[in-house]
């Protein structure tokens, strides 16, 4: 029994310092694995912003289209209702000659 006082503190002093040697290189593992991790977010971070330049530049090449479609839809808007305008204007001149 008394041998097993003095083997057991042993045991469990030899089984912690194999622990702690082994979770002091799961932590180095861990903090190389986090560089990692944090050089790969920071190139993503990068792309993302030179994609958001380019949504950028798509944005406002497409802000002009529609600029340039609504300036054309609205000029034959126009033309349109001046013809119809005009047409009606010379039915009522028309029909007062007509009255007369």
């Amino acid at each position: 029994m008394e041998t097993l006082n003095v083997i057991l503190p042993v045991l469990l002093y030899v089984f912690a310092i194999i622990l702690l040697i082994v979770l002091i290189i799961l932590g180095i593992k861990l903090i190389q694995i986090l560089n990692k991790v944090e050089r790969v977010v920071d190139d993503i971070e990068e792309k993302v912003t030179a994609l958001n330049e380019l949504f950028y530049v798509i944005g406002k090449a497409t802000g002009g289209i529609s600029f340039i479609g609504d300036s054309i839809a609205s000029f034959i808007t126009s033309l349109i209702s001046k013809l119809f305008k005009k047409r009606k204007e010379d039915e009522v001149e028309w029909e007062k000659n007509v009255l007369e």
